[in-house]
């Protein structure tokens, strides 16, 4: 048989071995990483296999899986998670969302006058999330066209067993739990990591001693050989050839250090070499726009050269209302992070926390109502149907775009959030949670309270009049934006950008529906499955000439 039949079998065998070493792999822990340094570090030209652009959810399990057996460059635009206590401790919590220094890990926007969060740090949302760990409904595979049911379960696990624990649940936690079941929010699952209906006990990102493991932590399953990231990276612009006859394809990009210098990156040429965008549901549609993949008018306005007219790219962009009910108690009751949720039939999650200030960072008192002396508890509507729009509104990536979610414009939604806040209302007043309600405090009180907390910075009056007006005036993001790159629109079902070569997008753009309680835990998974599906359908391309033989 030909030298070249025997190369590619021993590929194959190198691909399928790495993958299996690396799954237990005892690297050398963070932030130790030998691969990461800073962009300025960066040769002002490389090339690579693979360039993913966005070191988050999705990006480093991709980054980490193709670097078994690929060169792989990894451009974060924020720094490295390890050396903040705000991100890392867990009574921390929150604090960075009120950090407006340049190097914050949390960049703010505001969206029809609601404060919203970014992430701008390795690991991304995983690094500044309330670290809740849920996996998504069955009905996310099918909407993410994710097949292989053995891969998405070992997916999974490849990250669970290294940045997921079971969470010690107190009596305040417990409690709620238990109010929950009494409300009608049952049966009670237990611990558990699967999205099923009723009540349970969710995985945690933050260990025994509090301490966040973020997506970030995945990177010691890195190839060291194989991976470059380069941290305070912030890519302009995607590169493509344009050719008359043959779609536009994908060949670098280039970004900047911190210091302000250009640096390009370019693939190395062969016939798999990709460019992966995986910057986020916000990041990864301006990119394209900026990169000129996007409506001809917006590009047009920026004077951006037109790639690729493809009005679908910043559509359809969503965001899950949040809204909190701060119920006080009659003493200091522990601290407790989001550990416990009710998955409602109807279509909202219930979260909470309690002991210390995950809401506001400068809020210690209100009206005589301490923040230790009660919890928050939470109501997120799914999907959501409701849906807005992004457009870039100049050059620079760094920059917020202009967002619109029209929170509750569906009735839908807003239905939803009106049986969610009843809902803790309702597990507030049971007997399993009366140790933790003030006795004398009705459900109007309790309204009442919250309509004056600064949820936002919608003008309001103080009382609450119905459900459907609190839910309007006091909406919060949830943080879990999805959409404007969505699947059959701006992607196909293997992530491949439609009309264009080398280049796909995987995260949460991609997503029609947040999945479960918290996104985090489908998007790391689509991130390793996806790795893994690449890895092998670049083998398949390599020996599909010698498939008769």
């Amino acid at each position: 048989m030909p030298y070249r039949f025997w190369t590619m079998i021993l590929s194959a065998i190198v691909v399928v071995v790495s993958l299996f070493l690396l799954d237990f792999a005892t690297a050398e822990l963070p932030p130790n990483y030998s691969f990461m340094h800073e962009a300025t570090k960066a040769p002002r030209v490389s090339f690579y296999d693979y360039i993913i652009i966005g070191g988050g959810t999705a990006g480093i399990p991709l980054a980490a899986t193709l670097s078994a057996n690929y060169s792989v460059l990894l451009l974060e635009r924020g720094k490295a998670p390890y050396d903040d206590a705000n991100i890392t401790i867990v009574s921390n919590f929150g604090r960075y969302f009120f950090d407006t220094t340049p190097d914050s890990p949390s960049q703010q926007f505001i969206v029809e006058n609601v404060v919203n969060s970014r992430p701008k740090v390795l690991g991304g949302g995983t690094a500044i999330n309330a670290g809740f760990h849920s996996r998504g409904e069955e009905h996310f595979n099918e909407e993410a066209k994710l097949t292989d049911y053995d891969l998405i379960q070992e997916s999974y696990e490849w990250a669970e067993k290294v940045i997921v624990f079971e969470p010690v649940v107190q009596a305040w936690q417990t409690a709620l739990a238990n109010g929950l079941v009494e409300a009608g929010v049952a049966p009670y699952n237990g611990y558990t990591l699967d999205h099923l209906t009723g009540t349970k006990v969710g995985g945690t990102l933050f260990d025994e001693n509090g301490t966040r493991h973020s997506a970030a932590d995945l990177l010691q399953y890195a190839n060291p050989e194989g991976l470059s990231l380069y941290l305070h990276a912030t890519v302009h612009k995607i590169l493509f050839r344009l050719k008359v006859k043959s779609k536009p394809r994908a060949y670098g990009v280039v970004f900047q250090d911190a210091l302000g210098k250009k640096h390009v990156a370019y693939l190395k040429g062969g016939k798999s070499d990709e460019i992966i965008l995986a910057a986020g549901a916000i990041g990864s549609p301006q990119l394209l726009m900026l990169s000129g993949i996007g409506p001809k008018d917006q590009l047009d306005a920026l004077n951006i050269r037109v790639v690729l007219d493809q009005p679908y790219v910043g559509k359809d962009m969503a965001d899950n209302a949040q809204n909190v009910l701060f119920v006080p108690a009659p003493f200091k009751v522990e601290q407790s992070i989001l550990q416990v949720v009710g998955i409602t039939s109807f279509g909202s999650y219930i979260e909470a926390g309690s002991g210390f200030n995950f809401i506001f960072a400068n809020l210690s008192e209100y009206e005589g109502y301490h923040y230790e002396r009660g919890g928050f508890i939470i109501e997120k509507i799914n999907g959501p149907v409701s849906k807005g729009e992004l457009k870039i509104v100049n050059l620079d990536p760094a920059d917020n775009p202009s967002l619109t979610f029209n929170y509750f414009n569906e009735t839908e939604d807003l239905d939803k959030c009106v049986r969610g806040l009843q809902t803790i209302l309702d597990a507030v007043n049971t007997e399993a949670f009366s140790d933790y309600k003030l006795s004398n405090m009705t459900n109007q009180d309790i309204l009442d309270l919250n309509m004056k907390l600064p949820y936002n910075l919608i003008q309001h009056g103080n009382i609450s009049i119905t459900l459907e007006q609190h839910c309007r005036d006091t909406v919060r993001s949830m943080w879990h934006y999805h959409g404007g790159c969505h699947i059959g629109q701006v992607v196909d079902d293997d992530y491949k950008v439609i009309g264009v070569d080398a280049l796909r997008v995987i995260d949460g753009s991609t997503i029609l529906n947040s999945p479960g309680p918290n996104p985090a835990a489908s998007v790391l998974m689509l991130g390793r499955y996806m790795g893994v599906t690449i890895l092998n359908q670049r083998l398949a391309d390599a020996v599909k000439p010698y498939a008769d033989w």
